[in-house]
């Protein structure tokens, strides 16, 4: 069974830093694209960055400039280095990634609330 855990969620002040991480578990033969979203209550989740297995990344324009998504193939962990948050970046953030077992899957983290208030 595969499972996407996320870590590095919390509380920070406006013009603070936080760096998420996600790490694939279980039986896979290899994962392609992965990325983060983030969603806040009632409102349509979002990409907010994205990234292929050989590095190549897009990011949400809110994010631009501020927000770092990387990855390690050999940990199979995503990360996403946030700096300069705001509060309007406060949501719950998974991450996603496209997963070669028998065939491709998108599985889900299971969130982790970021929060930016003074």
């Amino acid at each position: 069974q595969v499972q996407l855990v996320e870590s590095g969620g919390g509380l920070v002040q406006p013009g603070g830093s936080l760096r998420l991480s996600c790490a694939a578990s279980g039986s896979f033969f290899s994962i392609n694209d992965m990325g983060w979203y983030r969603q806040v209550t009632e409102k349509q989740r979002e990409i907010v960055a994205a990234i292929t297995r050989g590095g190549s990344t897009n990011y949400a324009d809110s994010v631009k400039g501020r927000f770092t998504i990387s990855r390690d193939n050999a940990k199979n962990t995503v990360y996403l280095q946030m700096n300069s948050l705001k509060p309007e970046d406060t949501a719950v953030y998974y991450c996603n990634a496209a997963i070669y077992t028998c065939r491709i899957n998108y599985y889900w983290g299971q969130g982790t609330q970021v929060t930016v208030s003074s």
